[in-house]
């Protein structure tokens, strides 16, 4: 009666012996699991935040249309970021910083957008960036038009508000030329102080804009 409670407990704990060894030599024989496969340049948006997507990289959209779309998209992260929307306000008065708090002091855009004429723009932000105050600057500061108004607006309703000559005050070529070449919009990338630069160049958001309006300058919805 002993020897036969012997044999029925054994067998139970052998085979539980066993099936942990084939357990464990299936977890060390496991491989490890493969990176998941991503685009080129998805690869490189999630590596460089910071910088923008190339025209080349577009090449694969064959529809025209939607080409320009993504590119405008592309190029929407200069025109909405921090750098460009604080002084597209759609107020008379301008934001500041990455969070868009209302300007300290309070300033309005006055007759000419440069300032209300007994506390002009130029009161305070000078030529260049001042380091010591940190107070920003360049030779044409100022905010933009109140029909170039931004903030709380799509990024398609800017998109045709630019095509628009009567709000934008400037044709394509003008738009470009601004766009690639003006001084104001290359501080965006060199703001100075710890604010955060707008992404990529100014040449590369330059070359954005050629190819959107080159591509027929549709806006997203």
């Amino acid at each position: 009666m002993r020897l036969w409670r012997v044999r029925i407990g054994c067998l139970p704990l052998t085979l539980l012996v066993l099936a942990i060894i084939l357990l464990a030599a299936i977890i060390a024989l496991r491989s490890p699991p493969l990176p998941e496969a991503r685009p080129l340049a998805e690869e490189a948006s999630a590596l460089a935040p910071e910088q923008l997507r190339t025209v080349a990289s577009f090449a694969g959209i064959t529809d025209p249309a939607m080409r320009s779309v993504a590119l405008f998209q592309e190029a929407g992260r200069v025109i909405q970021h921090p750098r460009c929307m604080n002084c597209h306000p759609r107020s008379d008065s301008p934001t500041q910083t990455d969070t868009m708090r209302p300007h300290m002091p309070a300033v309005t855009r006055g007759p000419d957008d440069g300032g209300d004429p007994l506390l002009r723009c130029t009161t305070c932000h000078n030529s260049a960036n001042f380091a010591a105050s940190g107070v920003p600057g360049n030779p044409k500061w100022q905010l933009a038009p109140i029909e170039q108004a931004w903030q709380g607006r799509t990024l398609g309703q800017i998109c045709r508000q630019l095509l628009d000559p009567a709000r934008s005050h400037m044709t394509r070529a003008e738009l470009l030329h601004h766009v690639t070449h003006d001084e104001l919009v290359a501080w965006a990338w060199h703001p100075g102080g710890d604010r955060t630069p707008a992404p990529g160049t100014q040449a590369a958001f330059g070359a954005l804009i050629d190819a959107w309006l080159e591509t027929g300058a549709a806006c997203p919805a």
